[in-house]
């Protein structure tokens, strides 16, 4: 049997995954075990070559996708596990890493994860210790074999035996406004650089973007990564849910949801358009290029079934007029790529005019942090020095001198709502926290589930990374906002002096520093 990293690399077949969402509730439960006969249904078809299972989706508590994995692997199906940062630490998803290499899973789809929304007693609280971007890296480190010395000094000492993940990732470009877009494509490119091997885009329902998704890769230097796009079967019930933006990051727009609703009037509650749909939009990954599809929305192996069937009847040029039909984007969307006018799609290599630089988080505030950190905390400057200095010499060179410690607590608290992390990532996000002021604590880009530049948890307004990109943009450095990433914050410093810990080098800063150090070169013989 072919393992699925082999069918993305060795072979030119366009490839089927299918999600299996988990439930709640022990394996004896009623709806476990229709999941189960599900499962082995789809395990039995060489049409399948993946089965994709949830990791407590929507954040919502579920059965642990192991209990359903174990079985379809054991029958020789490929599984990819869905592991998210949401529920878990970092200790807690290395374990689980390790607990699924030793069982034989070697497929992983690494994600943020959705915000929980549910849980035992009342709403669980979120872990989000590190993000995809942390995740991808750590994962990648146990493919390279991880150091198993203590964690600030993880690279000494013996190796641990290497990990066989083939790890994948989701990426989003169904985003209106041009400071959601770019960021996300920004950070798309961080996780292929961090080790991402294949890549699975979200729920949308716009030609045009996903041709845009397919040649930006193309133009950015990551043809070789394998683009898997996602088809979900819509129904008027879930198409309603879309709509009503409960699902994060996931828009269904009104003229689609309108045509939802006239189909779901007729005799078969609109049955028989949905799976046209649905096979329409596999004929356009598979026209565009991509190496497969990701069937979500699905829980009767006749629907799939019949899905595929519609789709194998299509001539090989349908998928044209389809992409034509299948364009529904918001008002006002912003576009990477301008329209080709005679496919209706991308138009590669012609970048679309960019809006002028919204103002509105340009703020008097920013400027002075951008001042105040180029004069004080830049490596080599001399207040820089002094800090350090004095730092060094003080009673507690974690938290440096008390009236620096003060001035310290007192700005930053009033500026940025600071949480006193101690490993600060302020000058990496235009000089907003993200502690403070971003539901996931996410360092290294932003999530996927904003919705018109709102963050998904009510209360928190704009996404910090649009306030980012468009107060980079305003200085002309937008495509710097993911320079400084990977960023895998150090909680041991929470606590302490944030200032003491960047002078004296130990933040996540001096990391990056030592890292671009080149190496000195070898003398040459005969020197």
């Amino acid at each position: 049997m072919q393992t699925l990293r082999e069918k993305l690399f060795e072979t030119s077949r366009f490839l089927v995954g299918t999600e299996l969402v988990s439930v709640r509730g022990s394996m004896a439960e009623g709806s476990a075990i229709k999941a189960r006969i599900f499962a082995n249904e789809l395990a039995a078809s060489p049409d399948i070559d993946w089965i994709s299972i949830t990791d407590n989706a929507g954040g919502n508590p579920q059965l642990a996708p192991l209990a359903l994995g174990r079985p379809l692997l054991y029958a020789g199906k490929e599984v990819v596990i869905h592991l998210t940062c949401k529920d878990l630490n970092r200790n807690g998803l290395e374990s689980e890493a390790w607990m699924l290499n030793s069982e034989g899973f070697h497929n992983i789809l690494a994600m943020t994860g959705d915000y929980p929304v549910a849980g035992n007693d009342g709403l669980a609280k979120p872990v989000f210790d590190i993000d995809s971007v942390g995740l991808i890296s750590l994962l990648h480190k146990m493919n390279q074999g991880l150091g198993s010395g203590k964690a600030q000094n993880e690279d000494q000492g013996r190796r641990l035996e290497k990990t066989q993940f083939c790890i994948g990732a989701v990426t989003t470009n169904f985003k209106r406004h041009e400071s959601e877009l770019v960021p996300q494509y920004l950070k798309l490119e961080k996780k292929v650089e961090c080790g991402a091997q294949f890549i699975i885009n979200q729920i949308g329902f716009d030609s045009r973007k996903i041709s845009e998704l397919r040649y930006y890769l193309e133009a950015h230097g990551m043809q070789q990564v394998p683009l898997i796009g996602n088809v979900y079967l819509l129904s008027p019930r879930v198409a309603r849910i879309f709509n009503e933006g409960k699902i994060p990051g996931v828009v269904v727009t009104p003229l689609l949801w309108e045509l939802c609703q006239q189909h779901a009037r007729s005799a078969d509650g609109g049955k028989a358009f949905f799976y046209e749909f649905a096979a329409r939009q596999i004929a356009i990954y598979r026209g565009l290029g991509f190496r497969g599809v990701y069937l979500g929305g699905v829980h009767k192996f006749s629907a799939i079934e019949k899905i595929l069937e519609i789709e194998r009847s299509f001539a090989p040029d349908d998928w044209k007029a389809f992409a034509r039909e299948i364009r529904f984007s918001q008002p006002g969307e912003f576009f990477y790529y301008s329209e080709n006018p005679a496919t209706g799609l991308a138009h590669p290599g012609q970048e679309s005019p960019r809006p002028p630089v919204p103002t509105k988080h340009v703020t008097g505030a920013y400027q002075l942090s951008k001042w105040s950190h180029q004069a004080l905390f830049e490596s080599g400057t001399t207040f820089a020095k002094w800090g350090a200095k004095i730092c060094a010499n003080s009673r507690d060179p974690l938290q440096g001198p008390r009236v620096l410690r003060a001035l310290e607590h007192l700005s930053k608290a009033a500026l940025f709502q600071c949480k006193d992390c101690g490993d600060c990532s302020l000058p990496d996000i235009a000089f907003l926290c993200p502690e403070s002021q971003c539901a996931k604590n996410q360092r290294n880009g932003p999530c996927g589930g904003t919705r018109e530049g709102r963050c998904e948890v009510e209360g928190y307004g704009d996404c910090i990374w649009l306030r980012a990109y468009e107060r980079l943009k305003h200085d002309g450095r937008e495509q710097e906002l993911l320079k400084h990433a990977p960023v895998v914050q150090n909680q041991g410093l929470r606590g302490t002096s944030a200032w003491a810990n960047h002078w004296l080098g130990r933040d996540h800063t001096a990391k990056r520093e030592t890292a671009a150090k080149p190496e000195p070169m070898a003398p040459k013989p005969g020197f």
